[in-house]
């Protein structure tokens, strides 16, 4: 990987990448296209790929995606998330660093979830999704126990009263990240109904994010499993 400044200006003045954040943070800096030309968006990747990063940009326009899809090579675009993903040229997928399940209530939190999942992806780490779980149908969660229990961390996105990651949380050990949607009724307040309630969660394996944030609640269970990976490896290397 090239050195760079701690800054680069990019697109004109328009963008201006933080070029030290994988040293301070331990990931590259991720765009939020959201409202960004896509030539910005463009540019990012170009400096990024250019230096051996993955690159990631989450609320991405159709327009922003086929600019994309059609400059980079690697990128891969998921509709659903809203996201646009690449890699640069050249450098191999490492091993995934961990797992995190991606949980849903019910499809229509997909997008979030999604976000959430190609965030994780983009951070090296595997990812199982279980979708439409919901409590409305209790036993499909416990159906499909075996395939979240034993993961690092877990990602649970619900709209409507926001309850299933408190019950989520009551069968493993392992940190609950809760992220509240904007689905659901008009009481639902756009997603508010599901943060108070995921907020005063009785179950003390659950932490929660904003409304919508799929991104940061993937970020936030991706640091939790590969540090724990990381801090495993250290236990493990010879004295």
């Amino acid at each position: 990987m090239a050195d760079s400044p701690p800054s680069l200006p990019l697109a004109d003045g328009a963008v201006t990448l933080d070029a030290d954040r994988r040293r301070r943070c331990g990931y590259p800096e991720v765009v939020y296209g959201e409202g960004k030309p896509p030539e910005a968006i463009a540019a990012v990747f170009a400096a990024l790929l250019s230096r051996g990063e993955p690159a990631l940009a989450t609320r991405v326009d159709p327009a922003a995606a086929a600019l994309l899809l059609e400059r980079f090579p690697s990128a891969r675009h998921n509709a659903i998330a809203r996201t646009v993903n690449a890699t640069a040229q050249g450098v191999a997928p490492a091993e995934p660093i961990g797992r995190v399940a991606v949980i849903t209530a019910g499809t229509t939190d997909l997008p979030v979830a999604e976000e959430a999942a190609e965030t994780l992806l983009w951070m090296g780490l595997a990812v199982t999704r279980v979708n439409d779980v919901g409590v409305a149908g209790p036993h499909r969660l416990r159906e499909r126990l075996a395939e979240f229990e034993s993961a690092d961390a877990i990602v649970v996105a619900a709209g409507m009263e926001g309850a299933l990651p408190s019950v989520v949380a009551g069968y493993v050990s392992s940190p609950v990240i809760a992220v509240p949607t904007s689905v659901g009724y008009g009481a639902n307040l756009g997603g508010v109904a599901a943060l108070l309630s995921m907020l005063n969660s009785c179950a003390s394996n659950v932490a929660v994010v904003n409304i919508d944030a799929g991104f940061k609640a993937g970020y936030m269970a991706g640091l939790i499993a590969s540090q724990k990976h990381v801090a495993l490896r250290q236990q493990e290397a010879p004295k």
